[in-house]
């Protein structure tokens, strides 16, 4: 037995499953979990030594790579002041400042603790702010665990085949209306019913928890058009694409402009952290200033927010980085794209930029349905051939890749390589 397998046993009689996240326990994909030693640049190690190419990357996160010096070094400065403190810190305003200035739709933001406590709270905002009850969401979309929102909410639940969860009560969801991504139809249908009582449309503008499904033209103005008529609030939910698409996320790469937006650890270079923000007037409503209540003792941490600001300063000061992502992402998904087509077979490549999946389905994935109909047992085995290759993907087909500053055009041949090694042999 390895030490993976024995740590894992172990961790099974403590925690359920084993893990604090289930994707992580490698349901989908069989074996024991990795549990990992150490991070740097674009490797990972596990507990028995082994490396890894990692193509997670913290779930995204981790744009220039694991455990990168200058980040490093403005936490250890910060730890060296004090883990927590309660209380107002500088920085706080340093990052909020940096946040409204890179995103086109922020004018004031608050910090929390996660994405999930992001959502959570701008779903409370809106409805604060509109005087309405009900949203709009999408099947596919991963918006948190709270539960208003687990209702076909992709990412870990899809991969495990459960898309509600035990123990929502069924009013928690009562207000929560389904629409199907990519199809304004949908929401239109809603709208005409119970306009005036919808608070929000709440979406990823890139699906990423149902794998990487892009939104059609014109699906998102579209959205941008019937919130206005409606009067409804328009929330994008950035905690993957929030400065990972561009330095704006994904409202700058598309031109749409949502009222509210949500950022989870992407803002924190990796460390618990998440924010909300949007147009001034909406954000005004938050307390101490307005009557929609929200707090955290721990929102703002000092550590987090000198990680989470040294990354993005990078990020605003050197754009030459996102063109070093998109080149390599373009470069990577374009040549696997080749790879199935020389092999002939009909599964999905889909990326923008730097994020990306391959869906082992011969169908088109524009929505919900259509990622289910992958072949979920190709994608372990899949996973398993990489593995033993020492390339770390996602364990669950319904999550995506994330590529970073590390990923050399060297380090993604190998990929190329050992992703080869197994679709090849598929060659009719």
């Amino acid at each position: 037995m390895t030490c993976c397998e024995q740590l894992f046993e172990e961790a099974k009689q403590y925690m359920p499953g084993g893990v604090n996240s289930p994707v992580r326990a490698f349901g989908a994909v069989g074996g024991a979990p990795r549990f990992i030693a150490k991070a740097d640049g674009a490797f990972l190690w596990d507990e028995d030594g082994r490396r890894y190419l990692d193509y997670v990357g913290s779930w995204g996160p981790m744009l220039l790579g694991h455990n990168h010096p200058q980040i490093r070094q403005s936490v250890l400065e910060a730890c060296g002041r004090g883990l927590s403190y309660g209380a107002p810190a500088k920085i706080e305003t340093e990052l909020a400042r940096l946040i409204c200035e890179m995103v086109p739709s922020a004018e004031m933001v608050r910090m929390v603790n996660s994405g999930t406590e992001a959502v959570m709270s701008a779903l409370r905002v809106a409805r604060g702010y509109t005087g309405r009850d009900k949203i709009i969401k999408f099947a596919g979309c991963y918006h948190g665990h709270s539960d208003a929102l687990l209702v076909k909410a992709g990412s870990g639940s899809l991969t495990h085949g459960v898309p509600d969860s035990a123990g929502v009560a069924k009013g928690c969801t009562q207000d929560t209306l389904l629409a199907a991504y990519n199809s304004l139809d949908s929401v239109k249908e809603h709208f005409a019913r119970e306009g005036e009582q919808i608070a929000a449309v709440i979406i990823e503008p890139v699906a990423a928890n149902m794998g990487v499904v892009l939104p059609e033209p014109g699906f998102l103005q579209g959205l941008r058009s019937l919130c206005t008529e409606y009067g409804a609030l328009l929330i994008f939910d950035e905690v993957i694409t929030g400065f990972r698409l561009c330095a704006g996320g994904a409202q700058e790469a598309f031109g749409v402009l949502p009222d509210l937006s949500v950022f989870g650890k992407i803002i924190g270079a990796g460390m618990p952290v998440g924010a909300y923000g949007g147009k001034r007037c909406i954000m005004e409503t938050v307390s101490p200033l307005g009557p929609v209540y929200q707090a955290g003792t721990l929102s703002g941490n000092p550590v987090a927010m000198s990680a989470g600001y040294a990354m993005l300063a990078m990020l605003r000061d050197n754009p030459q980085i996102y063109e070093k992502l998109n080149a390599a992402g373009n470069y990577f998904f374009g040549e696997l794209g080749d790879l199935l087509q020389k092999a002939g077979l009909p599964y999905q490549v889909t990326h923008f930029g730097s994020l990306g999946c391959l869906f082992f389905t011969g169908e088109k994935v524009t929505d919900y349905e259509r990622a289910k109909t992958s072949d979920t047992d190709a994608y372990a085995a899949y996973f398993q051939h990489m593995l033993s290759r020492g390339i770390y993907l996602a364990p669950a087909q319904f999550e995506a890749m994330f590529l970073s500053t590390a990923h050399t055009k060297e380090l993604l041949d190998e990929t190329l390589e050992a992703a080869g090694e197994y679709l090849l042999r598929f060659t009719p």
